[in-house]
């Protein structure tokens, strides 16, 4: 458990426990809403499994932000490997943070929960992706430490991409 100064904690996430499962939701949900995590609702299906699903993964973990008994932010991780670097590195795949607690540092607080497990499990690396147009949460990244991904400058930055099966 993380202590903040802004009266939250941050609680890394049991899946199989009813109380963070449903908050992992619940998280997920607000995020999954909003313009920046898509504009709309998740498969009801999807959400019935994902943190049984989870919880079978070993190289996933994620963080609730708890301000009481009403969560206020979530990040989902997952453990991958650089070839580069012959070491793990982590993936965070989902940050969410409730509109009504956004500037208080709950991001910052769930992304030093990241860092912190990273580096326990010997990672050599952080990675995530953001949209351009997100650029409150770009700002929070680079605040962070996060930048561009580039080998040699000469040629640019690495680009996500996806292609949906």
């Amino acid at each position: 458990m993380t202590d903040s100064p802004s009266n939250f904690v941050v609680q890394r996430v049991n899946y199989l426990d009813a109380r963070d499962s449903a908050a992992v939701r619940d998280m997920l949900s607000v995020y999954a809403q909003d313009p920046m995590g898509g504009g709309a609702a998740l498969a009801p299906q999807a959400m019935a499994r994902l943190c049984a699903d989870l919880a079978q993964r070993s190289y996933a973990f994620s963080f609730l932000a708890w301000r009481g008994n009403l969560a206020i932010g979530l990040v989902n991780c997952f453990e991958a490997y650089t070839t580069f670097k012959a070491s793990p590195l982590v993936n965070i795949h989902d940050i969410a943070v409730h509109p009504s607690a956004r500037g208080t540092g709950v991001g910052h607080a769930l992304l030093q929960a990241v860092q912190t497990e990273a580096v326990q499990r010997g990672a050599c690396k952080l990675t995530l992706e953001v949209l351009t147009g997100n650029s409150v949460a770009q700002k929070s990244y680079e605040r962070f430490g996060f930048a561009g991904y580039q080998l040699d400058p000469s040629a640019g930055h690495a680009v996500f991409l996806q292609k949906l099966l």
